[in-house]
C-alpha cells in the first residue's frame, strides 16, 4: 500500500471532496465515471475488493471521483467516503493505482469502521472510457456485464458475463446484472401500490392493465420479476402462462392457499408440469394475511428482494 501524499502535493489532490449525488447502484457510479472522461476531465474508480470482518457494502461497490473533487457512491456506510475522495485526487495527481486499506489492519488509525471490520480499496485512475461504455452498453440492453481490473498493469477490460464479483488470480472482477424489472399485473389497487414502491425502489417498472402475449413475454428476461394481483384466477392464466413460459428469477400470483390449489389444479389440467408450477410464488409476499394494498406492497416487494439477491448469490 502507498503513502498518503503531503501536503507539498498540487492544488488539485488538495481540493475539498463534495458528493455529487446519493446513489449506491453501480450503472449511475459508472456512467458519472463516464461522463467525466467524456467532458475532459480525469476520474478515478474505487472498487471496493477486500473484506475483513463485517462490512457496510458488498464487493465490487463503486464510487467515482472527478478531479475538481465532486464524487458519487458508497465503499462503506459513508465514514471513509470522503477520505477515500482525498485519496482518489492523489492517484489522479501521480498518475499511479493504489490500494488502500480502512478500519482493521489499516496505517490510518484515525478513522474506525461502526462495524469493527476492515476493507480494501483499488483506486484506479480511468485512462479510456471504452470498457465503461461497453459495460454501459450491455447493462443498456439488459446484459450481464463485468470489468476486469489487473492491478499489475492498472489497466481496465470489460467482460461480456464474468461469473462472480470476486479475485480471478491477480485481477479483481466485477460482475453487474441488469437492472430488476418488475412487471405488475392486475387492475386493482394493490397492484397500483405495488407499482408505487417498486418505481421508488428505483426498479425498472412495467405495468399493464390488459396483456398482449407478444410483448409481455418479449419483456420477460431473466433479470424480471412478474407480480400477479388479479383477483380473477380467468383473467390471470395467460399472464402465469407466458410468465412460466419465460425464466424471469421470480413469480408471484395474490391469493389464499385455496385458491392456489384451484390455480394448482387448472395448470395442471393444461399440461403445466410440477416443476414449474413450484416456480409460482403463492400466496404472494413475505408475510401472510396482508390486508391492505400498501402493507401487500411491502410484503410482495421485499420477497421480490430477498429472491434477487438469493439469485445473485449463487
Amino acid at each position: 500500500m502507498q503513502q498518503l501524499a503531503t501536503v507539498n502535493e498540487p492544488a488539485q489532490a488538495l481540493c475539498t471532496p463534495e458528493q455529487a449525488f446519493l446513489t449506491d447502484d453501480s450503472e449511475a457510479v459508472l456512467r458519472f465515471a463516464c461522463d467525466a472522461l467524456n467532458a475532459g476531465m480525469a476520474a478515478v474508480l474505487v472498487t471496493l475488493v477486500g473484506i475483513h470482518g463485517g462490512a457496510a457494502r458488498s464487493l465490487g461497490a463503486h464510487m467515482a471521483v472527478r478531479e475538481d473533487g465532486r464524487y458519487c457512491g458508497f465503499v462503506s456506510g459513508g465514514c471513509v467516503e470522503s477520505a477515500v475522495a482525498h485519496e482518489a485526487l492523489l492517484v489522479m495527481n501521480t498518475g499511479v493505482d493504489r490500494m488502500v486499506r480502512y478500519g482493521v489492519g489499516s496505517p490510518y488509525f484515525d478513522i474506525v469502521l461502526p462495524c469493527g471490520g476492515g476493507i480494501t480499496l483499488a483506486l484506479h485512475k480511468l485512462r479510456d472510457p471504452r470498457p465503461l461504455i461497453d459495460t454501459l452498453s450491455r447493462l443498456s440492453a439488459r446484459k450481464p456485464a463485468g470489468l476486469r481490473y489487473a492491478s499489475a498493469s492498472q489497466t481496465l477490460i470489460s467482460e461480456t458475463n464474468p461469473a462472480k464479483t470476486d479475485w480471478d488470480g491477480t485481477d479483481f472482477v466485477v460482475s453487474y446484472r441488469p437492472c430488476v424489472r418488475v412487471m405488475v399485473f392486475g387492475r386493482s389497487l394493490e397492484a397500483q401500490a405495488a407499482a408505487n414502491l417498486a418505481r421508488a425502489v428505483g426498479y425498472d417498472v412495467q405495468t399493464s392493465e390488459g396483456f398482449n402475449p407478444k410483448t409481455s413475454f418479449a419483456l420477460m428476461d431473466d433479470d424480471t420479476a412478474v407480480i400477479m394481483l388479479y383477483h380473477d384466477l380467468n383473467r390471470e392464466l395467460p399472464v402465469l402462462q407466458a410468465a412460466l413460459a419465460a425464466r424471469p428469477f421470480y413469480i408471484g400470483a395474490l391469493g389464499s392457499k385455496r385458491t392456489h390449489e384451484a390455480r394448482v389444479k387448472t395448470l395442471t389440467g393444461l399440461g403445466v408440469s410440477a416443476e414449474d408450477i413450484a416456480r409460482i410464488k403463492a400466496p404472494i409476499g413475505i408475510f401472510a394475511k396482508a390486508r391492505d394494498a400498501h402493507s401487500l406492497a411491502l410484503s410482495v416487494l421485499a420477497d421480490v428482494a430477498a429472491a434477487r439477491l438469493a439469485r445473485c448469490a449463487r
